[in-house]
Formats: structure tokens, C-alpha cells, sequence
């Protein structure tokens, strides 16, 4: 049983899709505290009812979070008041809110403590087959095409396996942008639904897994994880290479001509040349 003598945050994940995910221990915190800090109380009441927990909850998301967290703090450590966060789905913090709290939380001298479980980037992560010792995860791209491509040519060059949220009605447009900047050889999964009835794991190059949601309107429906293999060394180099000639032939050349030039010196996509 949770000690009553002080206050404490407990950060709890909830299941993704499966309700057989949920662990005892959440569970039993969730039942015990004094209040749960939910990203939409509406969504998070099913899994409540599922589960016979009755504590009373609270919304936390990121219109209210600023305020909502003061006046959640000044309850734990004036009143002693127990408070688990939770979010729609997953481990809140993931691309939900819920960082403002814990770290006024942590500034306050309150206890943190986490409750660990499912999380939709390290499960598509496991099930992907790349490379997992050194991964990078970026949540969601901008939802404005220039701003998104902006930040996937920042990371054309990025070793490291990438991890990227999507939703269903820009999939499509962020898998065709994504394999535009990085090349369509590029090895990637993309997972849909996980742990729920409908789960998909395509694993292929960018070139395939964007034909395969093209054709398929059922890989266009739900919650994607998209993991993709970092750049090779040889190809960062190359991109380094190809930009630098890139920007002396530009200093006395108009950028096509420039970008057209410096990709035959280089063998680096004068598209890619050309749009940075």
C-alpha cells in the first residue's frame, strides 16, 4: 500500500491498446491515490470503469497544464495529496504532457516516481529488427509540410535509429516527404495499432512501405510508429561532402546549376542538394 504521510507523484503508464498490458502495480497506485491527473478524463473514465478504480480525476493537458500544475503541486505539498499522472495512452511525458508537473514537482522537493509500462516507441522499436543501441526519438513532425521537411533534412545525416508518431490522415504525406529527403533505400518499419486488433508491421525499404500505404487504404487508418535506420557513415560523409561543394559552386553559380554540379562531383541526390 502507498504511504499516507506525505505528498507524492506517481508518473503511471496505461495501456496502448491492450488492456491485459495494464500491470498490477498501476493498478494498485491508481486505486490507492488521491487523485489522477488525466490528459482527457472522458478517455481515460473507460479504462478506470474497466478496472473498478473510482478515484476521483482531474484533467492535465497541455491547454491547462501551466496553471493546472502550480495548483496540483501546492495540494502535494501543503495538503500531502497523492496524485498519479497518467495519459491517453502509453507513459505520459512520450509526446503527452505532463513535464511541466514533474518538473515543478522536482523543484518543489517532491517525490517522483515512476510507474513503468507500455510505451508505443520502444514496443515498435523491439519488433522493428533495426538497430537498437543508439536510437533517437522525435514524437511528432511539424503538421506544415516546409517545417517538416526542414527538420527531416536536419536529420538526413543522423546515424542513430529515428522514431517518429504519426496520425492517420498525414501518414501518407509524411512517408512520401520522409523518403523524399532521406532516399527511398533507406531501411525503415512502420508499425500500426500496436498491441490492438488490427496491429501491422511493415518492414521494408521507404520506397516499398510507401507503395504498400499508397495501394492499402487499411495501412492509412489508426496510430503509426514509423522507425527508420540511421545513415550509414560513409552516407554522412558523403552528404557533408556534397554540401560543402555544393555551397562553393552556389557563391558563383545559380542553386540549380550549383546543385546539379556539385551532385555529379559527389554522387549526393541533387534534390537533396537543391532543397537545403
Amino acid at each position: 500500500m502507498i504511504q499516507q504521510n506525505r505528498g507524492k507523484l506517481w508518473v503511471v503508464a496505461t495501456p496502448i491498446g491492450n488492456l491485459e498490458d495494464f500491470s498490477s502495480r498501476a493498478r494498485t497506485v491508481l486505486s490507492d491515490v488521491d487523485l489522477i491527473a488525466a490528459e482527457d478524463t472522458r478517455h481515460s473514465a473507460a479504462l478506470l470503469r474497466h478496472f473498478n478504480i473510482v478515484t476521483r480525476t482531474i484533467s492535465l493537458h497541455e491547454h491547462n497544464e501551466r496553471d493546472r500544475a502550480d495548483e496540483l503541486v501546492r495540494r502535494m505539498r501543503d495538503d500531502g495529496l497523492r496524485i498519479a499522472l497518467i495519459s491517453d495512452a502509453g507513459t505520459p511525458l512520450v509526446s503527452d504532457p505532463g513535464f511541466r508537473l514533474v518538473r515543478a514537482a522536482r523543484d518543489a522537493g517532491i517525490e517522483v516516481c515512476p510507474v513503468p509500462g507500455p510505451c508505443a516507441a520502444i514496443a515498435a522499436l523491439s519488433a522493428a529488427g533495426l538497430a537498437s543501441d543508439r536510437f533517437v526519438f522525435e514524437g511528432f513532425l511539424p503538421a506544415k509540410s516546409g517545417a517538416r521537411r526542414s527538420r527531416l533534412q536536419e536529420l538526413v545525416s543522423e546515424t542513430r535509429t529515428l522514431i517518429f508518431y504519426e496520425s492517420s490522415h498525414r501518414i501518407e504525406d509524411m512517408l512520401e516527404t520522409i523518403t523524399d529527403v532521406f532516399g527511398g533505400e533507406r531501411p525503415a518499419a512502420l508499425a500500426r495499432e500496436i498491441t490492438k486488433l488490427h496491429e501491422t508491421f511493415i518492414v521494408d525499404d521507404l520506397n516499398a512501405i510507401v507503395a504498400r500505404v499508397r495501394d492499402d487504404a487499411d495501412q492509412r487508418r489508426g496510430e503509426f510508429v514509423i522507425v527508420v535506420s540511421g545513415a550509414h557513415d560513409d552516407d554522412e560523409r558523403r552528404e557533408r561532402e556534397g554540401r560543402r561543394v555544393f555551397e562553393l559552386l552556389h557563391r558563383e553559380l545559380p542553386p540549380g546549376r550549383a546543385a546539379k554540379l556539385a551532385a555529379e562531383i559527389t554522387g549526393v541526390s541533387r534534390k537533396r542538394l537543391y532543397s537545403t
